[in-house]
């Protein structure tokens, strides 16, 4: 996980700053070698946003070469790279807004751009800044506190700018992004009893901003408990009698992202619930199944059935006058 310290930024800041200045000239900035180190490819990207030699036909100038790309042209399919919104990078600078000042790109095609994806050389964050200074807004507030930051996640790692439509912005598609690299999720989303997302009826972002927030796991509200009430409310207290683990929190006894065990419970009662009650009455003696000769688990009032809700159905709270013991 990387750390950012407040020297490293500001030893940045102060390199750009002393750039534009003018204080270290274009013939003692490092020029551009094939055999360059991917740090020297980021001096050099530094020294040509100092300079600004942006090319004064934009696109253009681009097109001549990359046309032939579908890749490429696909950009003019999306928001990216509509001619008819002031939002849009082909309003101003146009491809060099993103992949940064041409200088003399043009010219044999090796001085270095600005790349994205898994196969740029330059450093996550390098390649986040330049989404972020457009895209810094309320949802993206917390992005350098959040996982996907702290994990050297670039924004070109799950979104496609060049495409019509990116597929982890569409209800059908973002999960695949999303667990192309939270691969245990997806197992626990195949069980048998989870949240409808193999069927696109639920999406990862309507639990978590992958942009990050404050609450923990980067999830939508500042804890669990009021996450899991944005659907499921009747679970929503205060109630006359309370389970303390319910109002603390819901993964104390389920697993949101699927679970083998019907709703989606972590463990089956009743070794659930005697994970805490185990020091008073029938439920400290263990129910393991052992129910003696010639019986079986069903044939148990305390294993067959719902087990403990055989009994105690109202296991999330109880407004009855007699529901102490969370009976009815």
């Amino acid at each position: 996980m990387k750390t950012k310290t407040t020297s490293q930024i500001l030893l940045s800041a102060l390199f750009s700053l002393v750039l534009l200045m003018g204080l270290v000239s274009p013939a003692s900035a490092a020029k551009w070698d094939e055999k360059m180190s991917p740090a020297e490819v980021e001096a050099t990207l530094d020294t040509k946003f100092a300079e600004g030699k942006y090319s004064p036909k934009g696109a253009d100038s681009c097109l001549m070469c990359h046309k032939r790309s579908e890749k490429v042209m696909d950009l003019f399919k999306g928001v990216h790279g509509a001619i008819d919104s002031s939002k849009s990078p082909m309003a101003g600078l146009q491809c060099e807004a993103c992949h940064g000042p041409q200088g003399s790109h043009n010219k044999g095609g090796k001085e270095p751009m600005i790349a994205f994806g898994p196969n740029s050389t330059l450093p996550a964050d390098k390649q986040n800044s330049v989404c972020m200074s457009c895209h810094l807004d309320d949802k993206r507030m917390s992005w350098n506190t959040s996982h996907h930051d702290n994990a050297d996640v670039s924004c070109a790692s799950c979104h496609s700018v060049h495409t019509a439509k990116d597929p982890v912005l569409s209800k059908q598609t973002e999960m695949e992004v999303c667990t192309s690299c939270h691969t245990k999720q997806k197992t626990d989303m195949n069980k048998r009893s989870s949240h409808p997302m193999k069927w696109n009826q639920m999406t990862c972002s309507d639990c978590h901003n992958p942009h990050g927030s404050l609450a923990d796991a980067d999830l939508i509200k500042p804890s669990v408990n009021e996450t899991c009430y944005e659907c499921h409310t009747e679970k929503r207290g205060p109630k006359l009698w309370e389970h303390a683990p319910v109002t603390e929190n819901c993964v104390s006894c389920h697993n949101p992202h699927g679970s083998v065990n019907d709703a989606m419970l972590k463990t089956r009662a009743p070794q659930l619930c005697q994970q805490c009650h185990t020091s008073d009455g029938h439920a400290s003696k263990a129910y393991l199944g052992n129910t003696g000769m010639g019986s079986s688990v069903g044939d148990n009032a305390f294993t067959g059935g719902r087990s403990c809700l055989n009994c105690h159905s109202q296991v999330h709270g109880s407004n009855h006058p007699s529901g102490k013991l969370l009976q009815r």
